[in-house]
């Protein structure tokens, strides 16, 4: 049987186009890629971790894109030089993995950098036709739009949905997406390429309606965003795509008529919404400052952070554990991310991966400015009616990029998965029109050079594949414990099936040692469900999953006040301060904590020292803080009731002795 080796290589491209399509298109559909917490329903697992969606299918593109290096002889490898700057930031994540603290965290985030990596390099060698980018690109303006409805309907309706889950951002347009904030940051890298494909692509008259009107979806989608950070973003890379088009003979009425309308229709909106304005009036608050919605507490314990290991950062996806040992007293909340992508990065691969990643940045500039004069044409060429996709594009993709690197400085969206993924395609197909200015970027399909990249892609393949896996287990057990009853034995039996999946991951190491010290906390010999158990058999396994949870996590303080209390609940209170006292190190100014040394010196029965712990816990935190409310009562009353026996101790309360002598005869008579 003779394989016809051009169909073959046909077809993988065509999967190819098909699956990074999907990708793109589906990743923003599930949340924006961000895992949601458990309901209950059935597709639980996948709302847990919907990134493993991106390995599997990145799997497939990996896998594809070797089938076409085989079957293929002429295939040639596109690699401009901003392909050297992403492949050793890839290398550095790499290194930085096998030193970090947390392996758990820096392998997911080494997953997610190898994802945007491949992804990178696969649309870079595989889809830079001109019509393969003409596919891409209007499929996600369209997509865009749809997200835009939805947004413009949630904000319209004041709905707080997203899909079947509650988003806690009332009267703000969110789309698929939870956080409106990244919604805008998707949005924003697609307004510029819609305008520039409707003002200068060469397309039909139909496509170019549908596509302006899209555009204009997608603006009004970022104003139901209501993200301050996102209008100042959109405003300084639409100022700069006009300025470009305005020094464009053939584009130059276009530009202006749409900057009129754009104007008029500003006018004619923002005066209108009640909610905007007082969002833009929110901008600076009434004493004159910056309403920075607690950003700015972020970032000087990121600056602090940093500090602690400037070259090489605290470690891949530490920043939120890291944190809390800087934590100011205003700030009690979970905070995952510095909502500054540019100190995240900081703080979490130092100076040198800052570099590393600025180098990607550089040389896609570089690569711009040297294909532009191959993608505008020659000066000749300026007064032809016939638009260029080649110009639309990188005039569009580098005005969304802009956008994002400026909202970049108040949020986190290339931590986003969804929005990272939309990024880096754009970089791809933006680095491809490079080999319209050279030829000299193309590399021969010599035997070394297929062999070499084949094995990098079938070991990325397995890799992925493995990771994918065992996530996939991991959810699953992890969805079905979230439908159990808290802290019971069905629960823990659970967890530990998910812990089995994934032996590495310290979250779930502490759920179990926590819903284990529950069990014991509840008292009694005997436990009706577990026969021939006591509290102290499940105090002291709750031990050794709380020295799991240490190992794999050496930063989490609820490890170290879990495993104090076990000892404290066993009768080893002399050997439980050291661990309380690592706890207060750790996160010395959460309430949490501070709650849970109180108890332990109320467990001690030093009610004098348990009172300021609770007293400068509930001082941080007053709401929902019954811990530090209900114990600072009985501390009160506790030491009342100490002064009260201590002061009854020292007053003689016996009746005074008898007199006698002549005084004592009594005067009456009788």
């Amino acid at each position: 049987m003779v394989i016809n080796r051009e169909l073959v290589d046909q077809w993988c491209e065509r999967l190819i186009l098909a699956l990074a399509l999907g990708l793109l298109v589906l990743l923003p559909l599930a949340f924006g890629g961000f895992a949601q917490p458990a309901t209950g329903a059935a597709l639980d697992a996948f709302l847990m971790e919907p990134f493993v969606l991106a390995e599997w299918l990145v799997t497939a593109l990996l896998i594809l894109w070797a089938i076409r290096f085989w079957v293929n002889p002429k295939y040639r490898l596109l690699w401009p030089p901003v392909c050297w700057a992403v492949l050793a930031f890839t290398s550095y994540a790499v290194i930085r993995y096998f030193t970090a603290d947390i392996e758990y965290l820096a392998r997911q985030e080494l997953v997610r950098v190898i994802v945007y990596a491949f992804v990178f390099f696969v649309v870079l060698n595989n889809l830079h036709r001109q019509e393969s980018t003409q596919m891409l690109a209007l499929s996600l303006i369209f997509l865009a739009m749809a997200l835009s409805f939805y947004a413009v309907y949630q904000f319209a309706a004041n709905s707080d949905r997203v899909w079947h889950l509650f988003k806690p951002y009332p009267h703000r347009g969110s789309g698929t997406y939870i956080c409106p904030n990244h919604l805008a940051g998707f949005l924003e890298m697609l307004l510029p390429l819609g305008l520039a494909y409707t003002l200068s692509g060469r397309v039909k008259p139909v496509t170019r309606i549908l596509v302006g009107y899209a555009s204009f979806s997608v603006l009004a989608g970022i104003a139901a965003t209501v993200s301050r950070g996102a209008w100042v973003a959109v405003a300084i890379s639409l100022g700069c795509f006009f300025v470009v088009l305005l020094l464009q003979r053939q584009h130059r009425l276009p530009a202006i008529a749409l900057l009129l309308v754009l104007a008029a229709g500003a006018t004619l909106v923002l005066p209108r919404s009640f909610f905007i304005q007082q969002r833009i009036r929110r901008i600076v608050t009434n004493d004159g400052q910056l309403d920075d919605d607690a950003r700015f507490k972020l970032w000087q314990p990121a600056l602090r952070m940093w500090k602690t290991s400037p070259l090489i950062g605290v470690g891949p996806a530490h920043f939120d554990y890291r944190f809390r040992a800087f934590r100011p007293e205003s700030l009690q909340e979970k905070p995952s991310y510095a909502h500054n992508d540019y100190l995240n990065t900081l703080a979490d691969y130092g100076i040198i991966g800052v570099l590393l990643n600025a180098s990607v940045w550089v040389f896609l500039g570089w690569g711009v400015i040297a294909c532009w004069r191959a993608v505008r044409g020659p000066a000749s060429d300026l007064g032809q009616k016939r638009g260029s996709n080649k110009f639309a594009f990188v005039l569009g993709a580098s005005a969304g990029l802009l956008a994002i690197l400026v909202h970049s400085f108040v949020d986190f969206n290339f931590h986003v998965p969804a929005n990272a993924l939309l990024a880096v395609a754009l970089m791809a197909l933006l680095s491809s029109h490079l080999r319209f200015a050279s030829e000299r970027y193309w590399f021969g399909s010599q035997a070394w050079v297929r062999l070499s990249v084949c094995v990098v892609l079938v070991t990325g393949a397995v890799f992925l594949a493995v990771q994918a896996t065992h996530r996939s287990e991991e959810s699953y057990w992890l969805a079905k414990a979230s439908g159990t009853l808290e802290f019971s034995p069905a629960k823990v039996t659970l967890l530990k099936k998910a812990f089995h999946a994934e032996p590495g991951n310290p979250e779930t190491a502490n759920a179990i040692a926590e819903s284990l010290r529950r069990e014991s906390q509840e008292g009694g010999q005997y436990y009706d469900n577990l026969p021939g158990v006591d509290y102290r058999q499940l105090a002291a396994e709750a031990l050794t999953w709380f020295q799991r949870g240490m190992k794999l996590n050496p930063w989490d303080a609820r490890n170290f006040c879990g495993y104090g209390w076990c000892l404290d609940w066993l009768g080893r209170t002399n050997d439980s301060a050291a661990y309380f006292a690592r706890a207060e190190e750790l996160d010395p100014n959460s309430y949490f904590t501070l709650n849970d040394i109180g108890l332990h010196n109320v467990e001690m029965g030093d009610y004098a020292a348990a009172r300021p712990w609770f007293e400068r816990s509930f001082r941080l935190q007053r709401e929902d803080n019954v811990v530090a409310q209900t114990y600072l009562l009985l501390v009160k009353n506790r030491l009342l009731e100490a002064a009260t026996n201590y002061i009854r101790s020292r007053i003689d309360f016996s009746p005074p002795p008898a007199k006698s002598g002549p005084d004592s005869a009594s005067n009456e008579k009788p």
